[in-house]
């Protein structure tokens, strides 16, 4: 018999507390700011990678100010592996000026500012507010939204209703923990390819 929605939700909970109690920040980072640029950094990019970039990039600039006495073409070289170069680059540019000029070089903790901020759309915006500044929010990324199409907990049009819909699934107090713990799943046990349902703890069981 099939779970009714609750009782998935309620299920899901539970089990990825269990597996993931701790969630690490996977982007390695110590400020606001240098979060942000591994975040944009990490659009069609694996965290892991982007983690063996930011080192170097970081060390001539882990602040907005720093980062505006480099060249675009200094940190289009650092970032190449990262893919995406020529447009994160100037996205890292362009969004340090900006900060230096508008915000005393400090990054904003609201939402509508950081999305005024070239390359940064709604998912980097929310992983900001909520692993720098503890605000609730649930950054739904193509992993996000392909495990909850998956569960059956949305009808997976778009990232925007499977945001919707987790926000309204979930309790608020746990999005910002419960976002990593499904990334987390989704790369141990519910990857996109070479999936056995019934080897994954919970497509096995809803």
């Amino acid at each position: 018999m099939k779970m009714r929605k609750k009782e998935k939700v309620d299920f899901i909970l539970e089990l990825l507390e269990k597996l993931y109690p701790e969630t690490p920040i996977p982007l390695e980072h110590n400020s606001a700011y240098t979060l942000l640029i591994a975040v944009l950094l990490s659009a069609q990019c694996k965290d892991a990678r982007v983690n063996t970039v930011t080192p170097e990039l970081f060390s001539l600039a882990d602040n907005a100010k720093d980062m505006t006495s480099i060249s675009t073409e200094e940190i289009q070289r650092i970032i190449r592996p990262c893919g995406l170069s020529n447009n994160k680059s100037r996205a890292i540019s362009g969004l340090s000026k900006i900060l230096v000029e508008q915000y005393e070089g400090k990054v904003p903790s609201e939402m509508v500012e950081l999305e005024k901020l070239p390359g940064v759309g709604h998912k980097t915006a929310s992983v900001v507010v909520s692993q720098a500044f503890g605000q609730a929010a649930f950054p739904v990324d193509t992993h996000i939204h392909r495990l909850m199409t998956r569960w059956g907990l949305t009808n997976g049009k778009n990232v925007v209703q499977t945001e919707k819909d987790a926000k309204r699934l979930f309790p608020e107090e746990k999005w910002n923990k419960l976002h990593l713990q499904i990334i987390f799943f989704g790369r141990e046990y519910c990857p996109a390819r070479g999936h056995e349902p019934m080897q994954c703890p919970i497509c096995s069981q809803i």
